[in-house]
């Protein structure tokens, strides 16, 4: 089944939600920010996403601005720094069995599949 990482106070990830319910797929929502991901788990999704963490990170975010902006992290330091700060990782995504993908815009989840 379809999963989407989604944050109701976002209205990009609320778009996706609309267009996946439009398209009538089946889907299961994964609200992040209040059943965090592990570290295998978005371990996962960056190789469906074929993302480096790096790539994945909201930089208009008020915390990446006061804190990380300008500095150097590896592939490591980036996933430790998502899995404490939630709302850095980009929305929505939508991860299928094999493949995922950053849904803004919301066409870019068109021909998911499970």
């Amino acid at each position: 089944m379809i999963r989407i990482y989604h944050n109701p106070q976002c209205k990009k990830s609320r778009a996706g939600l609309e267009y996946l319910k439009a398209k009538g797929v089946e889907f299961a929502i994964v609200e992040y920010l209040k059943n965090p991901l592990t570290e295998k788990d978005l371990e996962k999704l960056l190789m469906k996403l074929n993302a480096k963490p790096g790539e994945i990170i909201r930089t208009q975010e008020e915390y990446y601005k006061k804190n990380l902006k300008g500095k150097k992290f590896n592939e490591h330091e980036w996933i430790k720094i998502i899995l404490q700060n939630p709302k850095l990782l980009k929305r929505p995504i939508v991860e299928g069995q094999y493949k995922a993908v950053w849904g803004d815009p919301v066409e870019r989840i068109e021909g998911m599949k499970e």
